[in-house]
């Protein structure tokens, strides 16, 4: 049997599709688990409790796509050739400065798609982001696979060129690819700043820049693990590309209701029930602080989250649905209500 090969674990997206590929896809019985080897690359001194809570049947590589040395290691071995090759890993808010963004999204990327080609891994799904797209020209638009790259800041252009150096290893057909383009997503693995996002609604100081009516697509995590198992399984996506998300947009204004809704119905949580309004120009001044601080070379994720704050970013799922046959199980309000009831499971307080 061969093996799964997964970058980005133990983070967010990488672990949950560990737990997809071991136990099968949460709310999808068409994809069960198939008792597969899963081989993960792990940061030398990241905390890999969760992954080997899987027992045997997850190997850990510690390595660094950045290293080819010791991608080399996650290729070794039997029942690699004819193998998947899930690549999750990625910097989205670095902390050395945006030059790790280059090194981490477009020259890890290139010793990951060099490595698994030249061990004869069947299919490369490569997790891409939004980010290459950019901004919705108005309110009312969505996204599609036809949309030209138009990057929104170096994150977005690290994760376009990323997605080059994948279209060019397809064509040269010693390996198949396949991109999806999730945008912000959640559920349960949280990072700090997503609880974070939830703490500030219940306080009431959850940003409403402009009128909030701007509209984000976001993607529940076990939705994104459907999207990667069907990339992995449909012939027909070898060489495309896919926006995977949850069914529709959401309105901002909306979002925050809805986790206020969720905490205080179904977990007991008061809320202030007041937002902290900011005018659009808001957002406008930080996109100009953005782009001159990463100009200079220098990062600062807050700033960046405020750039973005008063844009849509929005995307349609029809050609997932329509050729890979995606079909999101969870809505916002059953996947923030997941989500906060991981940090409960936990023992985390909100």
């Amino acid at each position: 049997m061969t093996t799964a090969i997964v970058t980005g674990a133990p983070g967010w997206l990488g672990t949950r599709l560990v737990k997809s590929l071991v136990e099968g896809v949460v709310d999808v019985p068409s994809l069960p688990a198939e008792g597969r080897r899963v081989r993960c690359l792990v940061l030398p001194d990241a905390d890999a409790k969760e992954l080997e809570a899987f027992g045997q049947q997850v190997e850990i590589v510690r390595g660094d796509v950045t290293d080819p040395a010791s991608i080399a290691k996650l290729f070794e071995g039997d029942g690699i050739e004819g193998s998947t090759v899930f690549h999750s890993a990625g910097v989205i808010h670095p902390t050395r400065g945006v030059k790790q963004l280059h090194e981490v999204n477009v020259d890890g990327t290139t010793n990951v798609v060099e490595a698994a080609k030249k061990a004869k891994a069947r299919r490369l799904v490569h997790v891409s982001s939004n980010s290459p797209i950019g901004t919705n020209p108005a309110p009312d638009h969505v996204f599609d696979e036809s949309a030209p790259y138009a990057p929104y800041m170096q994150y977005g252009r690290t994760k376009m060129l990323a997605e080059e150096v994948v279209k060019r290893a397809h064509a040269t057909g010693e390996i198949e690819t396949v991109i999806i383009r999730p945008p912000w997503f959640y559920g349960p693995g949280q990072p700090p700043r997503q609880t974070l996002f939830f703490e500030m609604i219940r306080d009431g100081k959850a940003p409403i820049v402009g009128d909030g009516k701007n509209r984000r697509s976001m993607a529940y995590v076990d939705n994104i693990c459907q999207g990667l198992l069907l990339c992995e399984k449909v012939d027909r996506a070898a060489g495309e590309i896919y926006w995977i998300a949850d069914r529709r947009p959401y309105e901002m204004n909306d979002i925050i209701d809805t986790i206020e809704k969720v905490l205080e119905k179904d977990f007991d949580v008061k809320c202030a029930h007041a937002r902290m309004k900011l005018p659009g120009f808001a957002s406008e001044v930080a996109w100009l602080v953005d782009i001159t601080m990463q100009g200079a070379g220098l990062y600062h994720q807050k700033i960046h989250v405020l750039s973005e704050m008063n844009k849509t970013i929005a995307c349609t799922i029809a050609k997932a649905e329509e050729e890979l046959g995606y079909d999101p199980k969870v809505d916002l309000e059953e996947g923030m209500r997941r989500s906060i009831q991981w940090m409960k499971d936990r023992g985390e307080t909100l």
